[in-house]
């Protein structure tokens, strides 16, 4: 039987704000290494792809495209250097647009995309709110999940003005990031649960975690 395909986009802001908790970050994103690469055990059934981007205004990178779960490999401190502004919107743009035209042939599976920035836009040029507001709902249409992590801004009224309605809220310290990383990683467990049960997957995200 073919596996069910489940591809894992994180997009993760490296503008200058993000210095103060950057070693942080790095273990909390490889924590969710290890969660993806367990999810993936746990549900053999599925085929789980991880594709990593990172953005500030100087540029937005690919660390990981489309690399099996098994195959990842976890974030060094050279690999993520916190700098400049944050052009939010266009690494949206640009990430999506990319990972969209590497699967379009892939019209059954599954795409769950995970934002984790301290901070709103202010560095896009390619991308307005209303661009990007509209290119989510499209591909909601194509079976994308869209999750919005983040801190020290109003976090749910910028996610719902883009259309993305699973958020997650986090203190900027050690015990808060703990803590929505200990969070995202049971969420997605429960999100690979509901694909194995045939269930809607558009909403509920953090609310069906345990």
């Amino acid at each position: 039987m073919e596996k069910k395909k489940v591809y894992n986009l994180i997009i993760l802001d490296e503008s200058g704000s993000m210095q103060s908790i950057k070693n942080v970050i790095i273990s909390g994103f490889n924590e969710v290494v290890q969660t993806i690469k367990g999810v993936a055990g746990q549900f053999p059934e599925q085929e789980h792809f991880v594709s990593f981007y990172s953005f500030n205004s100087l540029k937005t990178k690919r660390h990981l495209h489309l690399e099996l779960a098994k195959e990842l490999k976890e974030l060094e401190g050279t690999d993520y250097r916190p700098s400049s502004g944050t052009p939010l919107f266009d690494a949206m743009g640009y990430s999506f647009n990319d990972l969209r035209s590497q699967i379009k042939a892939d019209k059954d599976s599954n795409v769950l995309v995970t934002i984790l920035t301290d901070g709103m836009e202010n560095a896009s040029k390619e991308y307005d709110r209303k661009a990007i507001k509209a290119l989510i709902e499209e591909l909601e249409e194509e079976n994308w999940t869209f999750t919005y992590i983040g801190t020290d801004h109003n976090v749910e009224d910028f996610a719902v003005s883009i259309s993305i309605k699973n958020t997650l809220r986090f203190s900027k310290n050690k015990e808060g990031l703990r803590d929505m990383f200990e969070k995202e990683g049971r969420s997605r467990m429960a999100y690979s649960r509901k694909i194995r049960a045939n269930k809607s997957t558009k909403e509920g995200y953090f609310s069906d975690e345990e």
